[in-house]
C-alpha cells in the first residue's frame, strides 16, 4: 500500500525479483556447477558456501537481461515452491568486475522473494530445487529492461552489470492467522467471524467511530514482532465503518498481499507495529490517519475505515 492509495496498491513491494528483472549471469571453470537452466556462462565464485562470495569474469562482459547462472551450489536445506527465501547479494560492474554495491556490507538479508511461478516466472525453474547458500549471479541490462531497474544501481555510468544472489535461508509464510484467540476484547468495537478459510466478515455492532485509531488484537501469534520499519506479508480486509461495504479484500484476490510500513497510511503503521507473526488485527482508522479528505475509489472523503488484518510474515 502506498500512502493514499488503496489497500492492494499499498501491496506493492520491491522484491528482489524486481531488482533481477535486469539481472544477467555466466559461469566458467571446471569448479563452477552449471545447471540445466542456465542461460548464460563466464561467472565464477569462490569461497565458503553461505559466506559473501568472490564473484570473477573477464571483462567487459556482455549481459543480457535476466540471464542467470548457479555459480556456487549450496549446502543447506532444499528450497521448494511456496517457500520465502532471504538473500544477500553483491553487483559488479560487467565492464570492469568492481564491486558496485553490497547488502553483505549492511548484515541484513532481503527476504521479499517467494517461490512461485506467478512471483518470479523468470527464475522459477532455476530457483526451484536449489540449496540454500546456493549463490546465482543474474544479468541485468537496463537498455533492455526499459524502465524497470531505475535508480537499481548505485556508482556506475553503465546500463549492465552482474547480481551475484546468495540464499542465505528460507522460511514458510503462514496461510491465516494463528495463535491464541483473545478473550477479552471490549464489548462496544465491531465484531468480527470469520469462515472455514479465514476470510473476515463484520458486524458494525452500532459502532460509533470518535476519531482515534483503535487496533485490537483478536488473535495472538506467537511470531516475532513487527517493527515499524519492517515490510509485512498479510490477508486483510477493508470496510467503511459507515455502513459496513467492504471496499477491498486479499482474501478475495486469492493472494496476500506484501506491504511496508514505510508506505502506509499511518493508521497501518501505527496499528500494526508491535504486533506479532501469526496475529489478526482489528483496527480502526480515522480520516486523518488513512485517506483524509480525499476520495478514493469506492472510500468517501472523511472516511472512517476498519480493517482485519492477518499477518502472515515480516521481514
Amino acid at each position: 500500500m502506498k500512502k493514499r492509495t488503496t489497500v492492494r496498491q499499498f501491496a506493492c513491494v520491491m522484491s528482489a525479483l524486481v531488482l533481477c528483472a535486469g539481472l544477467a549471469s555466466c559461469s566458467s571453470g571446471s569448479d563452477t556447477p552449471k545447471s540445466a537452466a542456465d542461460t548464460m556462462s563466464g561467472v565464477s565464485a569462490k569461497g565458503k558456501p553461505g559466506s559473501k562470495p568472490k564473484i570473477s569474469f573477464d571483462t567487459p562482459l556482455k549481459v543480457k537481461n535476466q540471464s542467470h547462472q548457479v555459480i556456487q551450489e549450496g549446502d543447506g536445506d532444499v528450497i521448494e515452491d511456496g517457500d520465502r527465501v532471504c538473500t544477500q547479494s553483491v553487483a559488479l560492474d560487467n565492464t570492469t568486475g568492481k564491486e558496485i554495491n553490497s547488502t553483505w556490507d549492511k548484515g541484513k538479508p532481503d527476504c521479499s522473494i517467494v517461490i512461485s511461478k506467478s512471483s518470479i516466472p523468470a527464475y522459477y525453474d532455476t530457483f526451484l530445487g536449489q540449496k540454500v547458500n546456493t549463490t546465482i549471479a543474474i544479468g541485468i541490462n537496463d537498455q533492455e529492461a526499459g524502465n524497470a531497474q531505475q535508480g537499481s544501481k548505485k556508482g556506475s555510468q553503465n546500463s549492465s552489470y552482474i547480481m551475484a544472489l546468495t540464499f542465505v535461508s528460507k522460511s514458510r509464510d503462514l496461510t491465516r492467522a494463528e495463535g491464541d484467540e483473545v478473550k477479552d476484547i471490549p464489548s462496544d468495537l465491531p465484531k468480527i467471524s470469520l469462515d472455514d478459510k479465514g476470510k473476515p466478515s463484520v458486524d458494525l455492532n452500532k459502532y460509533k467511530p470518535n476519531g482515534k485509531l483503535v487496533s485490537q488484537t483478536l488473535i495472538k501469534g506467537k511470531g516475532a514482532k513487527v517493527g515499524e520499519h519492517q515490510t509485512v506479508s498479510a490477508n486483510y480486509t477493508g470496510w467503511l465503518a459507515s455502513n459496513g461495504k467492504q471496499f477491498d479484500s486479499s482474501w478475495d484476490k486469492g493472494k496476500a498481499a506484501d506491504f511496508s510500513l514505510d508506505q502506509v497510511v499511518k493508521g497501518w503503521q501505527q496499528g500494526l507495529a508491535g504486533q506479532t507473526v501469526g496475529s489478526q488485527v482489528l483496527l480502526i482508522v480515522p480520516p486523518d490517519l488513512g485517506y483524509g479528505n480525499q476520495e478514493k475509489s469506492g472510500i468517501p472523503a472523511n472516511s472512517t475505515l476498519i480493517f482485519v488484518v492477518d499477518i502472515l510474515a515480516a521481514y
